[in-house]
């Protein structure tokens, strides 16, 4: 695994494993036909991960958007695969990766309490104040360990009562180790307060902040639950499994809490023109894709040149399609409300164009109804209910059910078999659920029926890539790059071929070669914001040109200001460079415009990181390492 300059998925100069490599398709996960700023041309990349998969990165990644992700140290926004990686190497290095936190703290001298003397024993009164007080914490100690939280509770009480004023560090352990015995006790306002006062008097305490963490956790204080694991993770240099997974947690937590509220009252915002046209191109069997003259009349009309105008003007529907082809995309949704309001001839038509558009804005929920009462509608051609079929399967993607999705690309399948559109989508969908060899059945089926589809050939050269590299096909690695090179000397207008063979490059650390894959893009679509974004990724990760990779994402963003992926690319390069507060700002545009809730969640997941990254500076000074 190719790896970015100081060491990959963890702050610069430190190295760590590769990350587990996700189902999904390069440098961008999948979802067949749902609408979203990383797709690119037909392979409509989604707004996020619609399968939780085993680590982040994908083939051809390299530099992948979650090992970008440093707000904490990457490793906790990699998911629980990379985690035990980096759990494992801890322990390899004896380090604490998996130590519980449950013990008391404080040297023991010998004798039955630890102490040379009891608390009230023998020798008691000559002991000073401090001997006195360790003896007490070491009695508790014993307490604690023979599960008698309550009379350990009194002892490191009494310690603490006995203890100097200006004994900070002695005073933290025995508020510390009281922490422990209420934490036993499932007291946990009072662990809370413990811990808060032994952080006081030691601020860079991480037994303390780790179980003040937990307790917020318990008591639902998602914020400072945040900040508290936040410093932790940070003090220690991300080796602790423990802190690592509670971060991970918690910021899951709070992306879907914040991103459930945002997006029931975000303001549907139409995708740029490029986005749309790119999006309609991913499907060649689409009725409503078509032109005008293609699709829409009857033969009848074609007859009747004069009605067919007259149609044209009392169809919502036709007058939807003449504003496609103008691409004034805003009046569309409107004109197939009339359509539909009215009854009129072209409802289906008008019913799935009107869903095609709520999928394009993000909005699933109205989405679904049209998409529901076009799929049911028998006497609807065969190809407009296909076609709904495999938008509302995609959406069941993204909304993270697989088995829904299944069934409905599966019945498109059954009710349409001639359409090449389904086997094309559908192939996507197997990548995301890692079923390799039915994905290239479904693209080879595609060709069958559809051999100019530059798509389909490319994503299945991709697929056979991506068995060769697991290993999970004895086609070797070389092959699979030959059929790379087959598909852009066939399809050489095809900006997808270029891009998935620039990525699997990407992965063969071949990036030279890759970067003169990705201008060829840009010559075919100088208007896809999304190939700079992946261009400038590989400036970062090639040479380790930051100014080159942040000027070529700005560049993806003066071409379109609605492109969330590139906001949240350089975001996550701003954290790296300890830009937190523009880092934030990045994060929030790209949450103004994320397609679903589910990216939502995880943008807002990032853009908490950050934020927990600035009070944490402000409260301990303690700052990750930065580029």
């Amino acid at each position: 695994s190719s790896t970015p300059p100081g060491g990959a998925a963890g702050w610069p100069g430190r190295k760590c494993p590769p990350a587990p490599r996700s189902p999904g398709l390069p440098a961008c996960p999948v979802t067949p036909s749902l609408p979203s700023h990383r797709r690119r041309c037909g392979s409509v990349m989604a707004a996020s991960k619609p399968v939780e998969a085993p680590g982040g990165g994908g083939p051809g990644t390299g530099l992948s958007r979650w090992q970008l992700a440093l707000v904490l140290g990457a490793p906790i926004l990699l998911g629980a695969g990379a985690v035990y990686l980096w759990g494992r190497r801890a322990a390899r290095r004896g380090g604490k990766g998996a130590s519980e936190r449950k013990t008391p703290e404080g040297r023991a001298s010998p004798g039955p309490y630890g102490g040379g003397a009891q608390p009230d024993g023998p020798g008691h009164e000559e002991m000073s104040p401090l001997d006195r007080a360790q003896a007490a914490k070491n009695k508790g100690n014993k307490y604690f360990k023979a599960g008698r939280y309550e009379q350990a509770i009194q002892c490191y009480t009494e310690a603490i009562s006995l203890c100097p004023p200006e004994r900070n560090l002695d005073l933290s352990t025995f508020y510390q180790n009281r922490a422990a015995a209420y934490e036993q006790l499932q007291k946990w306002t009072e662990v809370a307060q413990d811990c808060t006062k032994a952080v006081e008097l030691n601020p860079k305490y991480v037994k303390a902040l780790f179980r003040r963490a937990k307790a917020h956790e318990k008591l639902d204080n998602k914020k400072e639950c945040l900040e508290d694991v936040t410093a932790v993770c940070i003090l220690e240099a991300f080796q602790n499994q423990q802190s690592m997974l509670l971060a991970d947690k918690v910021l899951k937590l709070l992306g879907k809490e914040k991103a459930k509220e945002k997006y029931k009252n975000r303001e549907p915002l139409m995708p740029s023109p490029q986005f749309i046209k790119s999006y309609f191109s991913s499907f060649t069997d689409d009725i409503i894709s078509q032109p005008l003259l293609k699709g829409e009349k009857s033969d009848e009309d074609k007859d009747k040149e004069g009605e067919a105008s007259e149609v044209k003007e009392n169809s919502g529907y036709l007058r939807a399609k003449q504003y496609m082809e103008e691409e004034n995309y805003d009046k569309i949704i409107s004109e197939c409300t009339k359509e539909i309001e009215a009854k009129g001839k072209y409802m289906a038509e008008a019913l799935l164009l009107r869903a095609t558009f709520y999928l394009l804005i993000g909005n699933a929920n109205a989405a679904k109804p049209d998409l529901d009462q076009v799929i049911s509608m028998e006497d609807a051609n065969v190809k407009l209910r296909a076609n709904a079929l495999i938008k509302r399967g995609s959406m069941y993607m993204q909304q993270q059910q697989p088995a829904l999705s299944t069934q409905d690309f599966n019945m498109a399948a059954d009710i349409d078999p001639q359409n090449a559109d389904v086997y094309h989508h559908r192939g996507q969908l197997k990548i995301l659920l890692d079923q390799i060899e039915e994905a290239v059945e479904d693209f080879d089926e595609c060709i069958r029926l559809r051999p100019d589809s530059a798509l389909a050939q490319a994503q299945k050269c991709f697929a056979l890539y991506r068995q060769a590299y697991t290993g999970n096909n004895p086609l070797p690695v070389q092959v699979a790059m030959k059929g790379f090179e087959d598909v852009i000397k066939k399809f050489p207008k095809c900006a997808e071929g270029y891009a998935l063979y620039a990525q699997a490059l990407t992965d063969q650390q071949q990036f030279g070669k890759a970067d003169e894959m990705y201008d060829k893009c840009i010559d075919l679509e100088p208007d896809n914001a999304t190939t700079y974004v992946h261009k400038g990724l590989l400036q970062l990760q090639w040479k380790q040109d930051l100014d080159k990779g942040l000027e070529l994402i700005s560049k993806a963003i003066e071409i379109d200001n609605k492109c969330d992926f590139a906001y949240e690319t350089m975001g996550t390069i701003e954290v790296q460079r300890g830009n937190l507060d523009k880092a934030i700002e990045m994060f929030n545009k790209a949450i103004n415009l994320a397609k679903s809730e589910m990216e939502m969640a995880h943008l807002y997941s990032l853009c908490d990181a950050a934020y927990a990254q600035t009070e944490v500076a402000k409260k301990y000074g303690l700052k990750p390492p930065t580029l």
